[in-house]
């Protein structure tokens, strides 16, 4: 008795720390870095003996692809920030509109699905957000709608291939479908996403596009360095490309490719490293190797096999209803503790309860989609409010829910009940 008693009270003990270490992070008590708070969870959950340091260096190295793969994006983003990168492409992006502000509207969301699809929704949240926020200076409008479409359609498109989410990696281990697959089974929900998504914030946005915007913004010539870095972008977009195809980790060809383009650059420009190294914002590879740890003693303490017993249960529901089920409450989840923890209880879930099918696809869109309802739902979401701070920005929680109560629940249901037809 004495031994089950000292058990509970140490997963107990495990739960507190780190949920209240995960709610520090989405609420940022006196506007405190997100990576300190997981930081100090991780560290108290081993201090005070409740996860050995192995079992926390061994939550660590998990996430070793996702460090890599952030390290690169940033890297890339603050190089074309750095080179005049994003201030090129606001000025075409502006003169494209011809002073029509749903027409930069559209563009702009365009752009973010291509973007998201082909570089994932991380890379949306890092690169797409300042030259978005950087167009729309130039062109004298109101930036929320513009950069809230880098939000959302960093979550609702992050699913139409493997490479638009690291946690499609994270759901499906190493038992990723085929990329023909994976089409099939969520190409025609992707698209209903976008586009639900896409109706619901014109609707949400409308009096924020009335009136002509400035179109008449000049746009600088890219230097050699600038061209060098767009042209590795796109070529990062390739090897990701074939990357997933082949069903291999990602974040070596983003760590690589960031690393070539600043040598490459450096020999011309030998200030770069160092401008590099302080601006590149590399708290976020502490938040989330925090958070990595968390997870493995959440999992531990129990998270996991309760995680197993709810799909073990959904199993003898009605397909629909358990699609519904599983999606829906790993998108309640999700908002409540962030989708990078709950995907990966939800992958190890899966893979341990031998979920297939829809269950086990609507897990994915769940944890993808449901993201969209609230500001610290996603790591990508996290992501882009660190960017637009950086900018001297701000959106509010309230803000972003008022938004995401409405586009998110329709794309998620409709979504889910695609994928369970088709």
């Amino acid at each position: 008795m004495g031994n089950l008693a000292a058990i509970d009270w140490h997963s107990t003990a495990i739960w507190f720390i780190s949920l209240a270490s995960i709610a520090l992070v989405l609420a940022r008590p006196k506007g405190w870095p997100e990576a300190i708070w997981a930081a100090a969870g991780a560290s108290l959950l081993v201090i005070c003996r409740l996860i050995s340091p192995t079992t926390a260096a061994s939550g660590v190295a998990k996430g070793a692809d996702v460090y890599l793969f952030l390290a690169g994006m940033m890297i890339l983003s603050e190089l074309a920030s750095r080179e005049g990168v994003f201030d090129w492409a606001a000025g075409y992006a502006v003169r494209g509109s011809r002073g029509s502000r749903t027409r930069l509207f559209i563009l702009i969301y365009v752009v973010g699905i291509v973007v998201t699809v082909f570089l994932s929704n991380d890379a949306t949240a890092v690169v797409l957000t300042p030259a978005v926020l950087a167009a729309v200076r130039a062109a004298e409008a109101e930036p929320l709608p513009y950069l809230l479409i880098c939000a959302f359609i960093a979550n609702a498109a992050s699913f139409v291939l493997p490479i638009s989410n690291p946690a499609n990696l994270v759901v499906y281990g190493g038992e990723m479908p085929p990329l023909t697959r994976w089409l099939r089974t969520f190409g025609l929900p992707a698209i209903f996403s976008i586009l639900i998504t896409f109706f619901v914030l014109r609707w949400l946005a409308t009096e924020y596009l009335q009136g002509p915007l400035n179109a008449d913004v000049d746009s600088d010539r890219l230097t050699a360095a600038g061209k060098l870095t767009l042209f590795c972008i796109g070529f990062l977009v390739v090897v990701l490309m074939i990357a997933s195809a082949l069903n291999l980790n990602l974040g070596a060809p983003a760590c690589v490719t960031g690393l070539l383009v600043t040598a490459v650059i450096s020999l011309r420009d030998h200030g770069a490293p160092k401008d590099l190294a302080k601006k590149v914002p590399w708290s976020v590879l502490v938040l989330v190797a925090g958070l990595f740890v968390i997870v493995e003693a959440l999992n531990g303490a129990g998270a996991l096999g309760l995680a197993v017993q709810a799909l073990d249960e959904m199993k003898q529901w009605s397909p629909v209803t358990a699609a519904l089920g599983s999606g829906f409450g790993l998108a309640v989840i999700s908002n409540l503790m962030n989708n990078l923890p709950s995907g990966l209880i939800a992958g190890a879930a899966v893979k341990a309860a031998h979920a297939t099918g829809p269950l086990r696809d609507a897990v994915l869109i769940g944890v993808d989609l449901g993201p969209n309802l609230s500001i610290t739902g996603s790591l990508a979401t996290i992501l882009w409010l660190i960017a637009i701070r950086r900018e001297g920005r701000q959106v509010s929680f309230w803000k972003f829910l008022k938004w995401g109560a409405l586009v998110m629940p329709p794309a998620l249901l409709l979504a889910i009940a695609i994928t369970v037809l088709v």
